[in-house]
């Protein structure tokens, strides 16, 4: 078992893998899918919905002012007007709020889909582990993750940058603009700024997200040892299964065999199948098969019914089907009524019983 510890794990995860790992919050996951998606679909809901916020917000300010000389009054009138205030502020931007809720939840859902798992912010106190904590601080993953920022730091602030110094000629006109004039000026800028941010981000995320996958599929690999225990752990012992299985087979055909002295009569082939019917008219619809086989099986049936007194009877055609269609403990069905019903005609003639 010590080597077994230490084979390579060269295998793929298997279901039961990838579920506990599920469980235990390690999914592939890319945190810049997040900020793409919140930059972009944030910035512009908030610039589709910037004039209805800014119309509110300009009615609280007309209101505040409106209502300034009562705020000396008294300090509670003025505790209570600035907690109102404040609840319709956020009342205001609460749309822009949710919408990036939405989005956040969105593109998690769509990256590792839903599922609620409490394991991942159990306290865990390896986690406390000086030396662990070093060797992660330097390892490739790490080092990965330093590349990406710094990268990202670099490209986000040169679009910033390329953007801004594009409209920079633009920007001697502010002075002469209106406040609103500014406000949407600027707005648009930020916009701009913001999208093309936004897609730069969206890039290094599809390539961040293809490098998680990478490095969660490779954490999760498995080793041929493992994937044998696991098996043993959820299917039991290959060999043990098997032997239950046998054992029920053979109680299935002392079952069956013990049966056979009861049957009225034996259907054969003759030498392949053995087909033991029984019929009791007063407690029975139709008659009912209480043993088949083939070969061995069949041979031995017949012996069975030749020691008890059971009638052997040659039938190939009706054999056939009997075997075929019925399993033991099935009434025959109503096609073989007729050929069933002559057989057993027969075989009470020869014990002197009357049939039906």
């Amino acid at each position: 078992m010590a080597e077994d510890s230490f084979q390579e794990r060269t295998e793929k995860a298997t279901p039961r893998r990838r579920d506990k790992a599920r469980e235990e919050g390690r999914v592939a996951k890319s945190m810049e899918l997040n900020a793409a998606a919140v930059i972009m679909l944030g910035f512009t809901s908030l610039f589709l919905l910037g004039p209805f916020i800014a119309e509110r917000t300009l009615d609280l300010m007309r209101y505040t002012l409106s209502h300034a000389p009562d705020l000396a009054q008294s300090q509670p009138t003025f505790h209570k007007f600035f907690v109102d205030n404040l609840v319709r502020f956020f009342t205001i931007v609460s749309p822009v709020f949710i919408t990036m809720l939405v989005i956040g939840l969105i593109v998690n859902i769509a990256q590792v889909g839903f599922k609620v798992s409490t394991k991942a912010i159990e306290p865990k106190f390896e986690k406390l582990n000086v030396v662990e904590g070093v060797k992660k601080l330097f390892s490739m993953r790490s080092l990965v993750q330093l590349c990406r920022d710094t990268i990202k730091l670099v490209v986000v602030g040169f679009v910033a940058y390329k953007v801004i110094r594009s409209e920079f000629d633009g920007f001697f006109a502010l002075a002469d603009m209106t406040t609103i004039e500014f406000a949407v000026t600027m707005g648009k800028l930020a916009m701009m700024v913001a999208l093309k941010i936004g897609v730069v981000i969206a890039i290094i995320a599809v390539l961040d997200y293809a490098y998680q996958k990478y490095e969660f599929e490779k954490s999760i690999k498995m080793s041929k040892q493992e994937i044998k225990d696991e098996y043993k752990d959820t299917d039991g012992n290959p060999q043990l299964k098997q032997r239950v299985r046998q054992i029920q087979r053979e109680t299935s055909r002392r079952r069956m065999m013990d049966a056979v002295p009861t049957a009225d009569v034996v259907v054969t082939n003759p030498t392949h199948l053995a087909v033991a019917l029984k019929y009791d008219p007063s407690e029975m619809g139709a008659p009912v098969v209480v043993a088949k086989g083939e070969r061995l099986i069949a041979q031995r049936i017949k012996e069975i019914a030749r020691e008890h007194g059971v009638p052997v009877i040659e039938d190939k055609p009706l054999a056939r089907s009997l075997f075929k269609i019925c399993n033991v403990g099935d009434f025959v069905p109503e096609k073989l009524y007729r050929a069933v019903a002559e057989i057993l005609a027969h075989v009470y003639r020869l014990k002197g019983k009357v049939f039906g």
